[in-house]
């Protein structure tokens, strides 16, 4: 299993929060939830959009050194987050899937619910932790839903 239940939130507020990329930053910087919450709110003020905005967040991970890469299209319906874990066993990553964004460090997915089956698009890896994943995506056979 490589999910693990991670919920910062002051209140434990889950469901309908909408604060996965509050929980996202906060994990990958190792920074409370008030204090990433504070970050995207600055820059999502000074950029005139949303924190959770993805361009915000995006901007926040920019600013602390990660860089962004996609991930190949080559099987864009069967390549699922738990297979992103095992694919990056070390290092710090932002994943964004469709509608969500969740932290992954050294494998393990950090988020308030388990989001193994959905579908990664892009993330953002620390520039340090660039060494750290082969960058190599396996293709696995269709998963039958």
């Amino acid at each position: 299993m490589s999910w693990a239940n991670y919920n910062p939130n002051p209140v434990k507020a889950n469901g309908g929060v909408e604060d996965c990329a509050v929980r996202a930053i906060s994990k990958a910087l190792d920074i409370s939830w008030e204090e990433a919450y504070a970050k995207l709110c600055a820059n999502g003020y000074l950029m005139g959009d949303m924190p959770n905005s993805d361009i915000v967040w995006g901007s926040v991970l920019r600013q602390e050194g990660f860089v962004r890469e996609v991930v190949p299209n080559a099987c864009p319906d069967c390549y699922r987050m738990s297979m992103f874990c095992s694919d990056h066993p070390s290092g710090t990553y932002v994943v964004k899937t469709v509608g969500h964004v969740a932290t992954v460090v050294d494998g393990v997915l950090y988020d308030s619910w388990n989001s193994e089956d959905t579908i990664p698009i892009y993330y953002w890896m620390r520039k340090d932790d660039s060494n750290a994943s082969s960058k190599q995506h396996r293709v696995s056979e269709p998963v039958r839903l």
